[in-house]
């Protein structure tokens, strides 16, 4: 496996005019995506590296290289670095005294010294005299002469651009964009890309190798495990499924990771979405430790969990909950009592639009709120058509109204006809504005907390319906506004029925925030408090704790299985004792509920001594997620990027460019087979490469 740098001949490279002229700047229409380049930048910094000795990163490649004479010195440098580096026996070259790598004798002490930072922290602090240690396994590979020409392996390059397609979720035919690999022989006639299809593989085996790692995170959990579904349909018009996986891990942090992608095969309905969620539950063995599982409130989806949650049951695997997804009915709420200012909403995001492509417009109207004191405002503003968006589009309205007439009147030839707002109009967008603020504070509480249970949901959703039966009920409402708030309060009510169920009772009770007092009146007025204690004698008082009624199971074995009339005794005082522990739930709930702003797993993970069986009902439960999706990507301008990067991924990359991608953000290390990919010593060898030739450039200036 080649992660480093292998030799590649080259019989001549071309420069200058004629190299230019050689070129096919074309462009392939293969993959078209709606994303920007996330990073031209440092595509251009990775273009640059030059013909001059590359360092091999050591992470498979057994080629030696082989040394030449270089041009003789013209000056000898002296630096603090210097004594961390020995010169070899033919001058040419200087090797660090720690690790062994080679350097040029040409290299500036400025990049010996940020060897020594990066790679030896505390270096200085060794002493002077430093023993030379075995040298690592380290290849080098400096300039060799071929014919006259020089011969160069840019692998490290490709294994940077491996990365760069992750992180920017683009599929590997990215590459093969005739006009992006001229751009690099233009800046370097010897650089040579991997084909595609070499990519493709590369991407899939480093796919296969950090699944690998997946399944050993999840075979050392020892608490139940939760399940959220997402789906979408690519540009392809092919429909997938995410299935993420959630836990509470034994220091009481939350921890959470992607399972798969998965291709739902037509006709796409509940049947092929059950039979692709149990093969991933199957593949990862935790369908005996699933405890429940998050939806996209679809019909097909709810339809493949129940037929999940049958099979379960008919196999006796324990408890399997599905619920619906709150975030989701909420964002549909919100779409109702929107629905009569869309059209409004829709002129002044034009107007947003002008203001955020003008440095003038923009200016005129920051000057004009400062002037009439309606608020200070940072650009550009956001315009996304979702939740956050359209309410920034109310905000303007009614927040800066005076400034925003200013500017339309200012600029009248051009916008004003068009974006102008009626009196009617603006009436409208001030009601629905003050309607919706609880809706907006809602949802910013909802995106920002650090672990959402389904208490806390519970809690705002109920919210919610009292301030939509008030708008609804009130008479100085307008009929819009009714009809509007009618609809809402159908959804509301849906969702309630969902989520009436003493699984969800006894999670929202298990937020130590929430308890018996802030459960909502649709759930505490039926007889779910008795039957959460059957639930917790049945599944956590004794099963959890065997050990503890068992008594000394290895001694028994011992004494011939028999038992002294001492440890007779023990034991009838354990059943008594584990009888009492069953009112860890009544005292727990005795207590009065802590402050909304607790930590929840902190809080259990000082108390769970406290409440040792509870406290392991509450890893199991705490751990469902409320909602399918992050609500920040439903409501916010983040879910819009992620969107095109699902839509635009062709089919033979989505699975492994977007699980790989999702693995790294969560602190997974990227590797391919065995080996760990070093992407920070890969930059810091482009970084040495390009200054050593920077270097090189001013002395030929010089």
């Amino acid at each position: 496996m080649d992660f480093g740098v292998r030799k590649k001949d080259q019989t001549g490279s071309v420069s200058g005019r004629a190299a230019a002229n050689q070129m096919e700047w074309t462009v392939n229409n293969a993959f078209k995506t709606y994303k920007d380049m996330d990073h031209p930048k440092s595509m251009m910094d990775l273009a640059l590296i030059q013909n001059v000795d590359p360092v091999d990163i050591g992470l498979g490649s057994s080629e030696k290289g082989t040394t030449v004479v270089p041009t003789k010195r013209k000056k000898t440098m002296t630096s603090v670095y210097l004594k961390f580096f020995e010169t070899a026996p033919d001058g040419k070259s200087r090797r660090c005294k720690f690790c062994g790598q080679s350097y040029s004798i040409a290299t500036a002490t400025g990049n010996l010294g940020r060897h020594l930072s990066n790679r030896h922290p505390g270096y200085d602090k060794s002493g002077d005299s430093v023993t030379s240690s075995a040298p690592q396994p380290i290849t080098v590979v400096r300039k060799a002469q071929q014919q006259g020409k020089q011969q160069m392996d840019y692998d490290h390059l490709n294994w940077l651009l491996v990365k760069w397609l992750i992180l920017a979720s683009l599929p590997p035919s990215t590459l093969e964009e005739k006009w992006l690999a001229n751009s690099f022989k233009f800046l370097n006639p010897s650089i040579q890309l991997w084909p595609g299809e070499r990519y493709k593989v590369k991407i899939r085996e480093v796919f296969r190798s950090m699944q690998e790692d997946v399944m050993a995170t999840l075979e050392k959990v020892s608490s139940k495990v939760s399940i959220i579904l997402d789906f979408w349909s690519s540009y392809e018009q092919i429909f997938y499924m995410s299935v993420t996986c959630q836990w509470i891990d034994e220091n009481w942090s939350f921890q959470q990771v992607l399972l798969d992608i998965c291709q739902i095969p037509y006709p796409c309905g509940g049947s092929e979405i059950y039979h692709s969620l149990d093969k991933v539950l199957k593949m990862y063995n935790i369908e005996s430790r699933v405890l429940s599982c998050t939806h996209d409130n679809s019909q097909n989806a709810i339809h493949a969990c129940h037929t999940l949650k049958e099979e379960l049951d008919g196999q006796k695997l324990g408890m399997f909950y599905y619920i619906p997804c709150a975030a989701r009915t909420l964002n549909l709420i919100i779409e109702d009592g929107l629905r009569t200012t869309k059209p409004v909403i829709s002129k002044v995001r034009e107007f947003v639009l002008e203001l955020n492509s003008s440095a003038k417009m923009s200016e005129d109207f920051i000057q004009l709120t400062a002037a009439y004191q309606e608020g200070c405002w940072k650009f550009p503003l956001e315009t996304s058509a979702r939740w956050s968006g359209n309410y920034q589009m109310l905000d303007i309205v009614c927040k800066a109204g005076k400034s925003m007439d200013g500017v339309m009147r200012k600029y009248e030839d051009t916008i004003a006809g068009r974006m102008a707002l009626s009196p009617a109009e603006k009436n409208a967008v001030s009601i629905v504005h003050k309607y919706l603020e609880p809706f907006y504070k809602t949802t910013n509480n909802i995106c920002t907390n650090k672990l959402l249970t389904i208490g806390l949901v519970l809690f705002f959703m109920d919210h919610i319906s009292e301030m939509i039966i008030l708008c609804r009920d009130s008479r100085h409402s307008s009929d819009w506004l009714k009809n509007a708030a009618e609809d809402m309060a159908t959804k509301s009510r849906s969702y309630t029925t969902q989520v009436g169920n003493i699984f969800i009772f006894m999670t929202a009770i298990l937020d130590p925030r929430i308890k018996c007092e802030l459960i909502p009146e649709s759930l505490s007025s039926g007889n779910y408090l008795e039957e959460a204690r059957t639930l917790f004698i049945r599944n956590y008082s004794s099963r959890h704790f065997s050990s503890m009624t068992s008594g000394y199971g290895a001694q028994e074995i011992e004494d011939g299985g028999g038992v002294s009339f001492a440890e007779e005794i023990a034991r009838k005082k354990r059943r008594v004792s584990l009888s009492n522990a069953t009112d860890e739930l009544t005292q727990y709930l005795s207590e009065p509920p802590a402050p909304i702003p607790t930590d929840v797993l902190e809080w259990w993970k000082v108390n769970c001594t406290r409440y040792p069986r509870l406290s392991v009902m509450a890893r199991d439960f705490l751990a469902v997620q409320p909602t399918s999706v992050a609500p920040e990507d439903l409501f916010c301008s983040k879910g819009d990027e992620i969107y095109k990067q699902r839509f635009c991924m062709p089919h033979d990359s989505t699975q492994a460019i977007l699980c790989i991608r999702s693995w790294m953000q969560g602190g997974i290390k990227l590797k391919c087979k065995s080996d760990e990919i070093d992407y920070e010593r890969l930059m810091e060898m482009a970084g040495a490469t390009i200054a050593e030739n920077t270097a090189g450039l001013d002395k030929k200036q010089r």
